[in-house]
């Protein structure tokens, strides 16, 4: 289908909901009115849906009111849907994906309409940024720590490179912590439990300390098996982690507030080298063998078996932790904030490397981030000749990454490469993969950003407000990479192979972006909105800190190999977003309606790959997405509401370019052309104060590519998920709750098998859990 079709095709579907819609209000007032005015019967009124309030731009503001795509959740609302963290964040919306593998650091990745970072790398900064409590997260795995009392959550489609600490060029998920309150003793506690030995309980205490300070403390734990098993049985995978968090709020006058939080979370569990295997390479048959030679098992090549058969118990151990001081004083005509925050992110990871039963190659990896952050902003408003809400903001930052992996070669090493290298004329006696370390490697990156910034929202009639930010950012980053160890530099396999031991360097990278926004933003009336906008995003290139990251050396025993050299410094990535949309109230406010199509323009988009041995970064000089999203709530009832959501991206590529690939002119992973969730709400009141309460959601997500170095695919999958319950006056709520009821078996993500050649492997969905869970209010 031609671009310019496509382009047809969006501007009609654009028109056509502006024209459905316009059918719905037709009847309604044309002319501005206060919410009085059009105040519906009693019954009516009962039915009408919440306002929902969101920060999207700084202030606090009906979601209705703000020109940009934003879904916005409670705490309560995530409960129900058992987000927790990150991982399942496309219950939320469709629009939104995320996918790891082995590593939370460098393997974790978030994505919005298509777009995002992209394949494993330890250096990334997220396309779509993760800001908790206004603090900036470096690493999108940082989300995978529990969402603990979390107030709500935002989904910000697009570019948010003006109002936000850190330039994103795909979006932002802003999260928010329950802020202690100065009025009263408060709290809850939770307990759930469901199949896989899923156990969790948290809880939080509002503590009142004097009129004008407060504390409130969090904390949780949960635990479960993995959702693979050996061929013996025993699960693969578990998890089990713990989270703290304690809040003070201290307000000494009504213009004065300061707000300090401490959070720590530790993980301690086995998740990311048990795979399924997906594609068998020539080397299955050796692979087997070894495997039963090393008293394992061969787990079964059905995927839907779930099994895995690793040699190497594994050990993933995270602890993330950090302080924030969040001060807002009222000073002048406007508002100062201050937002100050430390954070450490470290991880450690044991683990079978190869993947399988047999014993080949074992890892020990090493990340450690400090981060240091801080941000000012004064915001207000001005009124006269100009109406306008206005902010001014300065953000830095500072990351110190100490990296490194220790390889050893297990009992089975020798055999496996005298036998894959022998098969080549290289003679078993001079290889060498005696068990035991050989090799070392030491990675250390630097990152320091500072950005100016500065957005205005202009009224310049009662119906349109004009909207214009922009922003200055200056990054400098630095990476090297050297060796403590390399055990044997000739007659190692890695370097008879040639992808070892790579070539030592220090590289920097320096640079200088202007990115902004500019909008238009229309009120037909008082329910109808629609708006109009332009973004330009950035994200700041780095350094590619890796053992392969300036090149392979090629074969130590082939003079001809010359092996390859590679420059480890990687571009920016820049975007132009244009998107138009529509927000609308209708059915004298129970139904509400929002609508955008959108166009990305993308330059050096930033993809990493990992092609069995060696991890490589490239920019894919162009790319482009488009698409449509649809978001609409109902009261069909009093105790009854719809909701559904969908995006339709038929273009979301990569452009043509010999030098990025398989990538050429191939669609983004784990971007399907459409993806949808609907679900129905029950609060249906009872007597004696009870209520019934449920959920019963549909999830649908089209066939994707699963991988950024090969073309596998997989197939469109729909899901079902469900909870009821009971709650009571006093607090307490008692529920059942279903995910994936039909057992919808998956792979998320496909990955080259290390040292297999073709032989791919995969890491697999969550299949249908189920459990009770426990609540009660104070």
């Amino acid at each position: 289908m031609s671009f310019k079709r496509n382009v047809r095709l969006l501007a009609g579907t654009a028109l056509v909901w502006c024209a459905a819609l316009e059918g719905a209000w037709a009847q309604e007032a044309t002319t501005p009115a206060e919410p009085e005015a059009a105040e519906p019967a009693a019954q009516e009124n009962d039915r009408r849906l919440s306002t929902v309030t969101v920060t999207a731009q700084r202030r606090e503001e009906s979601v209705q009111d703000v020109p940009l795509a934003v879904t916005a959740v409670t705490g309560e609302q995530m409960a129900a849907l058992r987000v927790e963290n990150i991982e399942n964040i496309s219950l939320i919306s469709p629009s939104i994906t995320f996918s790891k593998t082995n590593s939370p650091a460098a393997s974790s990745n978030i994505q919005i309409r298509g777009i995002g970072t992209t394949g494993q790398s330890r250096v990334f900064e997220g396309a779509v940024g993760v800001f908790i409590d206004g603090v900036y997260r470096t690493r999108s795995g940082q989300a995978l720590s529990s969402f603990l009392d979390m107030d709500g959550l935002q989904v910000l489609r697009g570019p948010q490179g003006t109002l936000f600490g850190k330039n994103t060029s795909a979006g932002a998920l802003l999260l928010n912590s329950a802020a202690p309150n100065l009025d009263e003793v408060s709290g809850f506690v939770s307990a759930s439990y469901g199949n896989y030995n899923a156990f969790d309980v948290s809880g939080a205490v509002n503590i009142p300390v004097t009129d004008t300070f407060a504390l409130r403390l969090a904390a949780s734990h949960s635990e479960q098996d993995g959702f693979l098993e050996s061929p013996a049985g025993k699960s693969e995978g578990d998890q089990n982690m713990d989270s703290f968090k304690l809040s003070a709020l201290w307000e000494p006058t009504d213009a004065l507030s300061v707000k300090l939080i401490a959070d720590y979370s530790k993980q301690d569990d086995e998740v990311g080298y048990a795979t399924v295997n997906v594609v068998d390479g020539p080397l299955t048959p050796l692979i087997n063998a070894l495997t039963l030679a090393n008293g394992l098992a061969v787990p079964s090549n059905n995927i839907n078996d779930y099994q895995a058969s690793i040699n190497t118990p594994t050990s993933n151990k995270v602890e993330d932790k950090g302080i924030a001081l969040l001060v807002d004083w009222d000073v002048g005509p406007g508002t100062l904030k201050s937002v100050t925050a430390l954070r450490e992110y470290d991880t450690v990871q044991n683990a079978d490397a190869d993947f399988t039963g047999a014993d080949i190659l074992n890892i020990n990896e090493l990340f450690n981030s400090q981060f240091f952050s801080q941000e000012f902003t004064y915001g207000g408003e001005v009124s006269g000749a100009v109406n306008a809400n206005y902010l001014f903001g300065v953000f830095y930052s500072d990351e110190e990454l100490d990296m490194g992996r220790n390889l050893s070669h297990g009992t089975q090493a020798q055999v496996f490469w005298n036998t894959l290298l022998g098969a080549q004329g290289v003679p078993s006696a001079i290889i060498n993969a005696a068990p035991g370390e050989w090799a070392r490697e030491v990675l250390i990156g630097t990152a320091e950003s500072l950005a100016l910034f500065t957005h205005w929202d202009f009224a310049l009639t009662d119906r349109v407000n004009l909207i214009a930010g922009l922003r200055y950012s200056e990054d400098d980053k630095t990476g090297s990479f050297y060796y403590d160890l390399f055990r044997d530099p000739v007659f190692d396999p890695f370097a008879i192979a040639g992808s070892g031991p790579g070539p030592e360097y220090a590289r920097n990278f320096s640079d200088e972006a202007v990115s902004g926004t500019l909008s238009l933003q229309y009120r037909l009336n008082s329910d109808v909105m629609y708006y109009a906008s332009y973004n330009r995003g950035y994200k700041a290139g780095g350094v590619n800190v890796d053992a392969s990251g300036a090149g392979v050396p090629g074969s130590s025993l082939n003079p001809l190999d010359t092996g390859s050299s590679a420059n480890p410094v990687f571009a920016p990535e820049t975007i132009d977003a244009y998107e138009i949309g529509a927000k609308v109230d209708w059915m004298n406010g129970a139904a509400r309606t929002n609508v955008a199509v959108f166009y990305n323009d993308i330059q050096d988009l930033q993809v990493a790959q990992f092609l069995g041995l060696i991890f490589t970064i490239l920019n894919s000089p162009e790319a482009e997405s488009y698409g449509a999203e649809f978001e609409h709530t109902q009261a069909l009832t009093d105790y009854l509401t719809w909701n559904a959501s969908a995006t339709w991206l038929p273009e979301a590529s990569y452009g043509e370019d010999a030098g990025i690939g398989v990538l050429s002119g191939r669609r983004f992973p784990n971007a399907p052309e459409l993806s949808a969730n609907t679900s129905l709400n029950l609060n249906y009141e009872l007597s004696g104060g009870k209520a019934l309460t449920g959920l019963v959601q549909v999830q649908y997500m089209g066939d994707r590519f699963t991988n950024t170095a090969s073309n596998l695919k997989e197939d469109a999958v729909t899901l079902v998920n469900g909870n009821i319950g009971l709650t009571f006056d006093s607090g307490l709520s008692v529920s059942a709750f279903i995910r994936n009821a039909f057992d919808e078996r998956y792979v998320m993500q496909h990955f080259n098998t290390p040292i297999q050649d073709t032989d791919r492997n995969g890491y697999v969905a969550a299949p249908r859990t189920f459990g009770v869970s426990v609540r009660k209010t104070f």
